[in-house]
């Protein structure tokens, strides 16, 4: 579920960057005893307003201070991948979910079609657009559903251009949820079961509803306060239950960075007692191990959770390609 750009067009990412409007971080993957670990991570804060993520209008409203921090989280991490995979923010593109009753057979011609249909609600001149798409679910009669990620060809390249001034192959780009959603599968394996997935991040919240491996429903939304992730939340689980057939979440997981000072845990809390079951944080060490001489503070967790995720998704996929 790498959309943006396909890792089969390079080598696989040694490290993995996200730009984020509130830090530059970076994470270095390795292996132990066939294992993925996380050798070393940094993590340079940003000033408000630095990156500033849109659909329609240039990211990086301060990029020289954007450039800094890529360079002293770089210098901090004391590494130099030349091959990397690259983060960006959810509202830096869009997420749909599109269904064809006949898919044709050679990829091309899907592409043009996939063009055709989104061109109808896209924001901006579809010839404008970097699209990427990935098979979500076949249908019993025989087309087929797709998860669709749209962008602005030249804010994709706002981000890619830092990682190659830096000396660095931006070979795979995702979005943050996206990366979340595919830590959260390799965490476990895939079951029939539906899962929810909810990542709060200082300006925005996005969710996901996962049957299986195959996305149902994503949203992204600027909600403001607790209140408003709470009531997203429930039209999300409303349009679950009325549109999707849905019976039930096996398993609810919340990750991300909090805008209150209490953190992730009232978030938590709220939500269990709305939904009726146990919420679970979304944990990278699950997927990865960390270094033993690295110890990683709870905070942080969050922050590295798309890093892994966009990882260890690639090289699983490659290991079954």
């Amino acid at each position: 579920m790498s959309l943006l750009t396909s890792w089969l067009e390079s080598p696989l990412p040694e490290a993995a960057i996200q730009i984020a409007p509130e830090a530059v971080s970076i994470a270095v993957l390795g292996s132990r005893g066939g294992e993925p670990v996380v050798q070393g991570y940094a993590i340079e804060p940003l000033p408000p307003g630095a990156v500033t993520p849109s659909l329609t209008a240039a990211n990086l409203t301060a990029r020289p201070a954007v450039a800094e921090a890529f360079r002293r989280a770089l210098d901090r991490v004391g590494a130099r991948p030349r091959r990397v995979a690259l983060v960006i923010p959810d509202p830096a593109a869009r997420v749909s979910l599109v269904r064809f009753d006949h898919v044709p057979a050679r990829h091309d011609d899907l592409e043009q079609l996939m063009r055709w249909q989104i061109r109808k609600s896209a924001p901006f001149p579809i010839e404008e657009a970097s699209l990427s798409f990935d098979l979500s679910a076949r249908l019993p009669e025989g087309g087929a559903e797709f998860v669709v990620v749209l962008a602005r060809r030249d804010i994709v390249r706002e981000y890619e251009a830092l990682c190659e001034e830096a000396g660095m192959h931006p070979g795979l780009v995702d979005l943050s949820t996206l990366s979340v959603v595919n830590l959260c599968l390799a965490d476990q394996p895939p079951t029939p079961d539906d899962w929810l997935v909810i990542h709060v991040q200082p300006t925005y919240t996005s969710v996901a509803i996962l049957r299986g491996g195959d996305v149902l429903f994503f949203r992204n939304s600027a909600e403001g306060d607790d209140a408003g992730l709470e009531d997203m939340v429930h039209q999300t689980t409303m349009y679950y239950q009325d549109r999707l057939a849905g019976a039930g979440f096996s398993r609810v997981l919340l990750g991300g960075i909090a805008r209150a000072a209490g953190g992730l845990d009232p978030i938590r809390r709220a939500l269990s007692e709305r939904l009726g079951g146990s919420v679970e944080p979304i944990d990278p060490t699950r997927a990865a191990a960390f270094t033993d001489r690295i110890s990683v503070p709870p905070e942080v967790m969050s922050t590295l959770a798309p890093l892994v995720g966009v990882m260890v998704r690639a090289r699983a996929e490659a290991v079954n390609a």
